[in-house]
């Protein structure tokens, strides 16, 4: 019997993504692939559309941080039925405001059946705090991590939670010109990069699956709002996907474990993925770094990054879009090998002899550092 063809599929937060730089735009993607792959594994980035979201029963919803560990192979995923999900609010979201994100939690026990505990809310305000690189790229910063931890620690020790929700008061910024931009469906998310601090710091310190949803006051009605930015602003918040991609994202386990009962490997371990598909430019991140697996390029999918496969010395299979990935990914599936596609197939080369001296020392050579290969416009 032919083991889960598995397929990664990665578009980094707060880089500007053509595809996937917006509210779910790649969920198209993700969808489109997850009919190709028995197992797809992505994170919220990609799955997240605000008040929008889509069941896909062979997804792995996986952290950012999460999924670095598990492309290192230091952490294996998984599967469950389904997790009891912590709702951990910042204390600095006003009552009105703290009130409907309540209501949110509500109906997705009533409507959609998902299992969630009491919830907590911080001791301190968290204080985020909004940066963007010179790149263009977004990240941020906590001024209460402290605070942060703990609530989560309490929704795990004192509430049974399995997964936590991380709902935190963003600056408002209703006249910014980055957020306008935003909203046209250009540049860069301005909370995306900030989003990723938090929850990485969550799953890197609690070994839990974590998703986040910024707090903000809503919006002005904008007539030309673009399609790739609607889904942020059908409702008062953000929180329903996260708590529908939390309800059955994977846990983490750190040591392997037997076969289960029907004598397959119940855990995912980085071995067993297939490809891996990231935008050309953004290749810089741990999990294309430590993968080892095919990787697929997508030229389409511009980002503010200028880190590209060649320029780390890996081996990857470039595209121009992802519906010629998709080719791709169908006849690796297949066994078939890519390039038997093409009009025309190089003939074989011979190997270049490498002296035993000279293998030594490439084995022994550091690779370049990842600072001195990232070129930022």
């Amino acid at each position: 019997m032919t083991r889960p063809f598995t397929v990664g599929l990665l578009v980094p937060t707060g880089v500007g993504a053509a595809i996937g730089g917006y509210a779910g735009d790649a969920l198209p993607v993700a969808r489109a692939i997850a009919q190709v792959a028995d197992r797809l594994i992505t994170h919220p980035n990609v799955l997240n559309g605000a008040s929008l979201y889509w069941p896909l029963p062979n997804a792995y919803y996986v952290e950012g941080y999460g999924l670095d560990q598990f492309a290192a192979g230091q952490w294996g995923l998984r599967p469950v039925d389904y997790n009891r999900i912590g709702l951990l609010l910042d204390k600095a979201i006003e009552p009105d405001l703290r009130q409907r994100h309540l209501q949110v939690a509500d109906a997705a026990r009533a409507t959609l059946g998902l299992h969630l505990t009491d919830y907590v809310v911080t001791d301190e305000p968290l204080g985020v705090e909004l940066r963007t690189a010179a790149s263009g790229a977004t990240w941020g910063t906590l001024q209460r991590p402290d605070s942060l931890l703990r609530a989560a620690e309490r929704l795990i020790h004192q509430a049974g939670a399995t997964a936590i929700a991380v709902v935190a008061r963003f600056p408002d910024d209703d006249d910014s010109a980055a957020l306008q931009s935003y909203r046209q469906g250009q540049g860069v998310d301005p909370l995306a990069g900030a989003e990723a601090v938090i929850s990485h710091l969550v799953v890197r310190e609690l070994q839990v699956p974590c998703a986040h949803a910024p707090a903000l006051s809503p919006l002005p009605l904008e007539p030309t709002l673009s399609p790739k930015s609607a889904a942020e602003e059908l409702g008062y918040t953000f929180l329903p996907c996260v708590l529908a991609g939390l309800s059955r994202a994977p846990q983490f386990v750190r040591h392997r474990q037997g076969l289960d009962r029907e004598g397959a490997l119940s855990d995912l371990w980085a071995e067993q993925m297939d490809a891996l598909v990231v935008p050309a430019t953004a290749c810089g991140g741990s999990a294309v770094m430590n993968g080892r697996s095919p990787l697929i390029t997508v030229r389409d999918n511009t980002t503010r990054m200028q880190v590209s496969a060649r320029d780390l010395g890996l081996s990857a299979i470039e595209v121009q879009s992802y519906l010629e990935a998709l080719g791709v990914l169908v006849s690796l599936k297949a066994g078939i090998s890519p390039s038997a596609l093409r009009p025309q197939i190089s003939p074989l080369a011979m190997l270049p002899e490498q002296s035993a001296s000279a293998a030594f020392d490439g084995m022994a050579s550091p690779a370049p550092g990842i600072d001195a290969l990232l070129r930022l416009p």
